[in-house]
């Protein structure tokens, strides 16, 4: 056990009026958190009389109180944990946290967001130093604006932990990442630390979900919206119905869902959740392309948008006459099959094929729910699937085309900086083409075909060309393509969703 020196004494009291700050606790408890900060870093006392103050941001902080415990860890998950131990005792306890965003939210819901911003950003929830590292540009198409990132935030891991990780012991707890028993969870060697990941709990329809902010946003405030349920995802009325409840609580968030299938799906279909946010994506500010009058929905606009993958608007002053005219426009969808353009309801197993990608908002008056058609299918040609990133593009993208990205914005793989670097040099002459990743080689040489790079624009030029091979991407990923046979494929199925009832 050690003793502060006046300096570290300071540290430990700036860190304990944090928690003051974020609400966490009352001025009685100051004492007890004290000591609990003392018995974490190993000191037994600290000079008295000092007054705590929040000028130190509480990463920094914490990072002092880090360096006078003076501990040697072997790995970073291990260091990771002993942090959010820091950060666990100033951070507000669930039951503490609720009740003062409930508060606020009676006051002015926007309050009460940014009350919870504030402390996940301080306790470091969202990863604030992290995420800046990510490379983000727009690349100007034919679909307007397309947001492009190259995403850096996630920490790789090391040989050894990975070699730890595959030798520990097999847990399924907690199930998955996105499951309510993370609330305080420790953490290990497989499980990222969440000593002070905290839900805000909500009920919608009947059911408990809750949300959080991503440790690793993608885009401001990205948050993710989780039912507590423990079912897997799935896509109809119960889906749009709670999106546009959640619109309703918290208007200043667009929210969407995964599709459910596979491949043309997200990551954790096992675990119904959503993701939203303070974000107006490409797609939503696309234009119309044509407009659709369902008969049975008068009052109801929808509109099909100029953007790469087929994407339909509906709007209404009212969410259950949006939620009526959606579910009609995905039943049918999901029975719909246009042989002529590899389009086909049901597999050769009988499995369903067909499913959508929904995003709400609130805006201006109006609530809005985007569908974007998804097909899963399968060809001999294309065992990835059909309308999935085809081969000549998968150098750039070659996961699932996921709720974001079918919004436009790229979520690029990180090998890419280097990678990308590589290929820089070799237009500007600097290096030769075999240092270039064998996947990128007659990318970077149609490149140098047909541009004239140097050092002063092949940056922009190589960000120019990921650009084009995204919107490819995305256009792969569209089940009516932007030439004629693809619109003509459209019409088809407008002329069945409006002679249908």
């Amino acid at each position: 056990m050690k003793s502060l020196n006046e300096e570290q004494s300071q540290v430990v009291v700036d860190f304990v009026a944090w928690g003051l700050d974020m609400h966490a606790y009352s001025n009685q408890e100051l004492v007890y958190r004290t000591n609990l900060v003392l018995a974490q870093i190993g000191a037994d006392s600290l000079v008295q009389g000092l007054v705590g103050n929040t000028d130190t941001n509480l990463s920094d902080l914490t990072d002092k109180l880090v360096a006078i415990q003076d501990i040697s860890f072997e790995m970073d998950w291990q260091k990771n944990i002993n942090r959010t131990q820091l950060l666990n005792i100033v951070t507000p306890t669930p039951d503490v946290l609720a009740e003062e965003f409930e508060r606020l939210y009676a006051v002015d819901p926007e309050q009460a967001v940014k009350y919870y911003y504030f402390i996940s950003e301080s306790v470091e929830n969202v990863k604030v130093k992290d995420i800046a590292r990510n490379i983000a540009f727009t690349h100007n198409s034919k679909y307007g604006d397309i947001e492009i990132t190259i995403n850096l935030s996630k920490p790789e891991k090391t040989t050894a932990e990975i070699k730890a990780a595959a030798s520990a012991p097999k847990s399924s707890y907690p199930p998955t990442a996105l499951d309510y028993t993370n609330e305080g969870y420790l953490g290990s060697v497989t499980a990222a630390p969440r000593l002070t990941h905290r839900f805000i709990r909500d009920d919608f329809s009947g059911e408990t979900w809750g949300w959080h902010y991503s440790p690793y946003a993608y885009f401001e405030e990205h948050a993710i919206f989780v039912n507590f349920k423990r079912q897997a995802m799935e896509m109809g009325q119960r889906t749009f119905t709670r999106l546009m409840q959640i619109v309703t609580r918290y208007p200043m968030y667009m929210v969407g869902s995964n599709a459910d299938l596979p491949i043309v799906g997200g990551s954790i279909l096992s675990q119904e959740h959503y993701q939203g946010g303070r974000h107006e994506f490409p797609m939503m500010k696309a234009d119309v392309k044509q407009t659709v009058q369902l008969t049975e929905y008068e009052d109801v606009t929808v509109s099909v948008l100029n953007w790469p993958m087929t994407a339909f608007k509906i709007s209404s002053e009212h969410a259950a006459e949006v939620v009526a005219a959606a579910e009609f426009l995905r039943r049918s969808w999901e029975k719909y099959s246009d042989e002529s353009l590899m389009i086909y309801a049901m597999s050769t197993n009988g499995d369903r094929q067909h499913t959508v990608t929904p995003i709400a908002q609130f805006k201006d008056g109006q609530y809005e729910l985007y569908l974007v058609l998804r097909d899963n299918g399968t060809s001999s040609e294309y065992p990835m699937g059909i309308f999935h990133p085809h081969a000549d593009v998968q150098h750039i993208k070659q996961e699932n085309i996921g709720l974001i990205e079918v919004m436009g914005l790229a979520i690029l793989p990180a090998r890419l900086l280097n990678e990308l670097e590589k290929v820089e040099n070799f237009l500007v002459d600097r290096a030769p083409l075999e240092e270039v990743a064998e996947s990128h080689r007659d990318w970077a040489q149609a490149i140098k075909d047909t541009r004239q790079a140097s050092p002063a624009n092949v940056h922009e030029i190589v960000h120019e060309e990921v650009g084009k091979v995204f919107v490819r991407v995305l256009e792969d990923a569209g089940v009516y393509k932007s030439d004629e046979a693809g619109q003509a494929g459209l019409n088809r199925f407008i002329d069945y969703l409006t002679s249908a009832k």
